[in-house]
């Protein structure tokens, strides 16, 4: 997709931000406890690269991310840092794991077994690093039993084709103000690790809501996600230990501007009519842009006002109704402040019945991503 760096609309990612939430949440680690920097997805839409420099300023000593290429990007951008790939990478690509030195996750003995024959076939004599990921209850990946995990074990005592880096599972509501069943969880993972007789390296089970609120399960690394860009995983349930700063900025300005007369009608359907004359704007950004075609009816900022949009979202331009005439050029301030005013991402997230994670992952490449300390 093209960059549309031609027209005025553009998300702003102020640096200061993510460092100063980075170096937050390290100053409440106890002594030996590693950050890793979740920066799939693109950084939860913030920028790969720019992010992860920003995460080493602060202090991560290394990146999770969700898929091997996210891994790949890092490592041709000159990242030396531990990386590990949250998903199941296919065994085939084993050998590509190691000689990046990319840290794979592991769910099955199986996936250990076809991923010695590739390391053989393409004669690797690095070891490859692996994660053990444990299912406590999260139902997605990870291994399901003890004894599962414990025959995983014995395997890898046999071979040096693999270093046994790290294990670690995923809590699904420890973002939650009702605590049973992360305490079902927790004591899954106790019952895991009574057969893992030689710990390894690596041992985690903090996403960044685990680390807010039961910091004392954090073993001695972190999975610092959402947090790090200045969102509160629980929405609004859960207050953060500390203040968490917003690093996203969504704006882009008026380019065509009218009077609409009482009567008259906007955008497909004509879903909008006039009751009396107003004045209107129109505003280059679209759902093309992730900027969803449901946020009808939601608001826009302009010189700290909140201006309603008005008729369907279309793909590549918006409409705004304002409180007075206002020139061709105008700042629109779609997410954060303006005079006084602020727009989140989780209000956004409320008005379209979902999780601002989603919002802020959602904003595509045609938008440019500047960056401001």
């Amino acid at each position: 997709m093209a960059i549309a760096k031609h027209r005025p609309s553009r998300i702003v990612i102020n640096e200061t931000a993510i460092y100063q939430n980075i170096v937050n949440e390290k100053a409440r680690l106890t002594d030996g406890t590693d950050l890793f920097m979740v920066v799939k997805a693109n950084a939860y839409g913030h920028g790969l690269i720019q992010v992860a420099a920003i995460a080493v300023r602060a202090g991560a000593t290394g990146f999770c991310v969700a898929v091997l290429d996210e891994a790949l990007a890092l490592r041709e951008a000159g990242f030396t840092q531990p990386i590990l790939v949250l998903g199941i990478t296919e065994s085939q690509n084993a050998a590509l794991l190691a000689i990046n030195h990319i840290s794979a996750t592991v769910c099955s003995l199986a996936w250990l077994k076809n991923a010695s024959l590739f390391l053989d076939a393409a004669h690797v004599k690095l070891p490859l690093a692996v994660h053990l990921g444990l299912d406590t209850g999260m139902g997605r990946i990870g291994f399901q039993t003890p004894t599962k995990l414990s025959l995983a074990l014995a395997y890898l005592k046999t071979t040096k084709q693999f270093k046994f880096e790290g294990i670690f599972t995923h809590f699904s509501k420890a973002d939650s103000t009702e605590t049973g069943y992360f305490e079902k969880q927790l004591k899954r993972w106790c019952a895991f690790m009574t057969v893992v007789t030689n710990r390894p390296k690596y041992v985690h089970v903090s996403n960044t809501a685990t680390s807010l609120w039961h910091d004392t399960c954090n073993g001695n690394l972190i999975r610092f996600g959402v947090g790090g860009y200045g969102l509160n995983p629980s929405g609004v349930d859960l207050e953060a230990p500390f203040v968490l700063q917003p690093a996203m900025r969504l704006e882009s300005r008026t380019v065509f501007v009218k009077l609409l007369k009482a009567g008259q009608s906007v955008s497909y359907g004509a879903t909008y009519t006039a009751q009396e004359d107003e004045w209107v704007a129109t505003v280059p950004i679209g759902y093309a842009d992730g900027y969803r075609r449901q946020l009808q009816g939601f608001h826009v900022l302009v010189d700290g006002h909140f201006c309603e949009i008005i008729g369907r979202i279309c793909m590549d331009q918006l409409m705004i109704r304002l409180p007075r005439q206002y020139s061709v050029g105008t700042l629109v301030t779609l997410v954060g402040k303006d005079h006084g005013q602020s727009i989140s991402l989780q209000a956004i997230a409320d008005y379209c019945g979902t999780i601002h994670y989603e919002i802020a992952c959602g904003f595509t490449d045609r938008l440019p991503r500047v960056y401001q300390n």
